[in-house]
C-alpha cells in the first residue's frame, strides 16, 4: 500500500518538481551531504515506483493473456445469454494435421503461420465478433450478439472462414494448401450454465467434423457428445483389438467393367468389437491415430493382405491385385518402400499384383519431400498407384506424371445420377479421356445401381467398383463369392462401348 500511494506521488508532476529545487537549495546554502542525499534518494524513490508500475504492467499483461483464451469466450456467451431477445454462436475451427505441418516446418515457423491464419479468420468476421487462438492450431469465435443464430447464418460464416483457411499461404517458396475442421453451436439457454454448454456443444460438433475431416463442417445435434466419448473409448482399446485379432482386413471386389471378371480386391479395416458391433474406418480410424498405433495397424493389414493373396494363388482363384491403403503418416516413413517390397518378396508375390492406394490429397502434397522419395521408391519398385477420390481436390496432370499413377478412381459423387445428370457425365467423360489420353486407367468408386453401372461402361470406364459389385467382405467370404460370381452367369460379358 505504502508503495503504491508513493508511486502515484512521484507520477504527479509538481511533487518530481521539489527534487530539484531542493538539491539546488542545499547547494546555495552549503548543504552538499543534503544535496547528495536528494540526488540518490531521487534514484531510488523513481526505481521503486518504476517496479510497481512494471509488476503491474506484467499483471495486465498476463490477465490480457488469460482473456484471450476460454475465459474471454465464456464471458462473452455470458452477456449474450444475458440479455433478452438476443442470440450468438460459438465455433471452433481446428487446422487439419497439425502435426505434420509441425514435422515439417518446426516451432517457429508453425508460429508465424498460425498467426498468419488468425489474421485471415479475423478479416473473415464481422466487426464485434470475438476470435481468440486455443492451443497451437485451434480457434474459437463468439458472435458479435443478433436477433438470431439460426443454422444458415452460421453455414455461412463457417463457410467463409474455411475458405480464409483454405487461401493457399506462401511459405518458404512453396504455395501451402491448409484445411479446417469446423464445428458450431448455437446459444443453448437451459441448463444452469449456458456459456458452458454452449462451448461443450461447440466441441462435440467439432470432435464429429475431425471424425469425417478433413475440410468438414459439423452443427452441434444432441448426441454427439456420446461420439465424442466412444473416441475416447476407443483409443484406449486399439493396441488389444489389434493383437488379438479384432481388427482386421475386409475386402471389397473391382471388376473390369467390360467383361465383369474379377480384376481385384480392395483391402478395408474393419473392428468386431464386443459391443458396439461392426465398426469401419470412419468411426475408428480417428481413434487409432489418437492411439498412435496407425502404423501398426498398417502393418497388420498389410500382412493380411498378402497372405491372402497368396493363400488364393494356393487355392488357385483368381485374383490378380489386391490394393492396400496407406495413409500419410506412413507414406512419410521413408522405409515403408523397403519393408513393402521385402513383405512382397518374402510371401513370393510380383509387385505388380500389389497395388498401393493414395488420397488425392496426399498425392498433391508435392513440397512434403518424404511423401514425394516415398511414392516413388514404390513406384520404381513395380507397385501400381491407384489414385483415390480423383477429381474433387486440386491433382494435376504433373501430378499425375510425377508419381507414375497407373489408375485414378472416380469418385462417388460424380456417379450418383449419372444416368440422369448431363453435367455429371460430361464431367466424367472428360476424366475419362484425360486419362485414356495419359495412358491411366479409370475405376468409378462407388457404383451401386444398373443405370450407373451401364453409364460408366458407356462412357469408356475401366473397372467398377461399389455396392453394385459387391459389398466389403471378411476373409472367410472371398473365395465363395468369387467362384459364385464367376460359375452362376452372373459375370455378364458387356459390349466394348468403346469401341
Amino acid at each position: 500500500m505504502i508503495i503504491q500511494r508513493l508511486r502515484l506521488a512521484l507520477g504527479r508532476i509538481e511533487v518530481l518538481a521539489l527534487f530539484p529545487l531542493i538539491a539546488l537549495s542545499a547547494t546555495w546554502f552549503g548543504f552538499d551531504d543534503l544535496s547528495l542525499i536528494t540526488a540518490v534518494g531521487l534514484s531510488v524513490l523513481l526505481a521503486i515506483g518504476s517496479l510497481g508500475s512494471r509488476t503491474e504492467e506484467l499483471g495486465a499483461t498476463s490477465n490480457h493473456t488469460t482473456a484471450n483464451g476460454r475465459g474471454a469466450l465464456i464471458a462473452m456467451l455470458d452477456r449474450v445469454a444475458g440479455q433478452a431477445g438476443r442470440d450468438t454462436a460459438f465455433i471452433l475451427l481446428q487446422i487439419d494435421d497439425w502435426a505434420t505441418q509441425h514435422d515439417r516446418w518446426g516451432h517457429d515457423t508453425c508460429e508465424e503461420l498460425a498467426s498468419r491464419v488468425e489474421e485471415r479468420l479475423q478479416s473473415a468476421l464481422r466487426n464485434g465478433d470475438l476470435l481468440t487462438r486455443l492451443g497451437d492450431s485451434r480457434f474459437g469465435i463468439v458472435l458479435a450478439p443478433l436477433s438470431s443464430a439460426r443454422l444458415g447464418l452460421r453455414d455461412t460464416i463457417a463457410a467463409r472462414l474455411a475458405e480464409a483457411v483454405a487461401d493457399p499461404l506462401p511459405m518458404r517458396g512453396t504455395a501451402l494448401r491448409l484445411t479446417a475442421s469446423i464445428g458450431h453451436s448455437a446459444m443453448i439457454r437451459h441448463g444452469v450454465d449456458p456459456a458452458d454448454t454452449t462451448f461443450k456443444a461447440a466441441e462435440a460438433a467439432l470432435a464429429e467434423a475431425v471424425l469425417n475431416g478433413p475440410n468438414a463442417v459439423r452443427a452441434y445435434a444432441p448426441g454427439m457428445g456420446r461420439a465424442r466419448a466412444l473416441q475416447c473409448s476407443l483409443s484406449e482399446e486399439v493396441e488389444a483389438a489389434i493383437h488379438d485379432g479384432a481388427i482386421t482386413a475386409w475386402f471389397q471386389p473391382q471388376v473390369y467393367a467390360r467383361t465383369g471378371t474379377v480384376s481385384g480386391v480392395e483391402t478395408l479395416a474393419r473392428w468386431q468389437h464386443p459391443k458396439h458391433g461392426l465398426l469401419g474406418p470412419k468411426e475408428f480410424f480417428p481413434a487409432v491415430e489418437a492411439s498412435g498405433h496407425m502404423p501398426l495397424l498398417g502393418q497388420t493389414i498389410l500382412h493380411q493382405a498378402l497372405k491372402a493373396l497368396q493363400e488364393w494363388d494356393t487355392m488357385q482363384v483368381h485374383v490378380p491385385m489386391v490394393s492396400i491403403n496407406f495413409s500419410a503418416g506412413e507414406l512419410r516413413d521413408l522405409k515403408l518402400a523397403t519393408i513393402l517390397s521385402q513383405e512382397v518378396d518374402r510371401y513370393g508375390l510380383a509387385a505388380d499384383r500389389v497395388v498401393i492406394e493414395i488420397l488425392e490429397e496426399v498425392a498433391t502434397r508435392v513440397e512434403d519431400d518424404a511423401i514425394v522419395a516415398t511414392l516413388q521408391a514404390i513406384r520404381d519398385a513395380g507397385h501400381r498407384l491407384d489414385l483415390e477420390g480423383f477429381g474433387l481436390g486440386v491433382s494435376s496432370l504433373p501430378t499425375l506424371q510425377r508419381f507414375g499413377i497407373t489408375r485414378v478412381k472416380i469418385d462417388r459423387s460424380f456417379i450418383l445420377d449419372i444416368d440422369v445428370a448431363e453435367n455429371k457425365r460430361q464431367s466424367v467423360s472428360a476424366i475419362i479421356a484425360m486419362a485414356n489420353a495419359m495412358g491411366i486407367e479409370t475405376l468409378a468408386n462407388g457404383v451401386e445401381t444398373p443405370n450407373e453401372k451401364e453409364a460408366m461402361i458407356s462412357l469408356g470406364c475401366d473397372y467398377l467398383q461399389g455396392f453394385g459389385v459387391a459389398r466389403p467382405m471378411g476373409l472367410e467370404n472371398v473365395v465363395d463369392w468369387i467362384r459364385t460370381h464367376g460359375g452362376s452367369g452372373k459375370t455378364i460379358h458387356l459390349d466394348d462401348r468403346r469401341a
